[in-house]
């Protein structure tokens, strides 16, 4: 019997524009998932952007998250296996709730979400990041299916949707250019399943280097 407490987790950020699939590969990979999504501000928030010309809340600004909440939520994963998360209601914009998350003692799991990429360096500078990976399909693609989505689950008004889909859809390219450049590595389904194996087996080396 091993002495030695275990290694603290890491963290695999997984981002990517809104409808990209990210929760279906976050699900495929069978790691514990923190949905990043949940630390939304709440609709009344004064603090909130809008977009602009317009009397819409910008939910795809990463001023409408509570990033430094997420990266305490993160870090105490890592450092204790468990953490207290919101449970935040999309359609209503606000949290409903609080619930905790256990990783138990997996090594790696995974924090998915839009604004993932905002928090690459702190991560990074936190020594808790085993990668980062932004999610492309096209954006066509990725309209379709984030419209389907977002409708079904009765996420916002249909005028609401159809206005951010076709403002997302317009802006796609330079969305996963931004989060490229804040430090994830672009890629497709198949090889972020592949960058997820590789990190839970341990190998964060190469997938931080490429």
């Amino acid at each position: 019997m091993s002495l030695h407490p275990p290694a603290p987790a890491r963290v695999v950020l997984l981002c990517g524009p809104s409808g990209s699939g990210k929760s279906l590969v976050a699900a495929l990979s069978g790691l514990p998932v923190l949905r990043l999504d949940d630390f939304y501000k709440e609709g009344d928030d004064p603090t909130l952007p809008l977009v602009e010309e317009s009397s819409d809340i910008d939910w795809d600004h990463p001023e409408s998250w509570d990033a430094e909440v997420a990266v305490k939520a993160i870090a105490e994963l890592c450092a204790t296996g468990r953490t207290r998360v919101p449970v935040y209601d999309i359609a209503k914009s606000a949290r409903t709730g609080e619930e905790s998350l256990c990783i138990d003692r997996t090594p790696v799991f995974i924090a998915e979400g839009v604004f993932a990429a905002e928090i690459v360096e702190q991560c990074r500078e936190l020594g808790v990041l085993a990668d980062a990976l932004c999610l492309t399909r096209g954006p066509l693609k990725t309209f379709r299916r984030r419209f389907v989505r977002d409708l079904r689950e009765g996420r916002k008004s249909v005028p609401f949707l159809l206005r951010r889909g076709w403002r997302l859809m317009r802006a796609e390219r330079s969305i996963v250019a931004r989060q490229v450049a804040l430090g994830a590595y672009g890629c497709d389904r198949d090889e972020a399943l592949s960058r997820l194996t590789a990190a839970a087996a341990g190998r964060r080396g190469v997938a931080l280097r490429a």
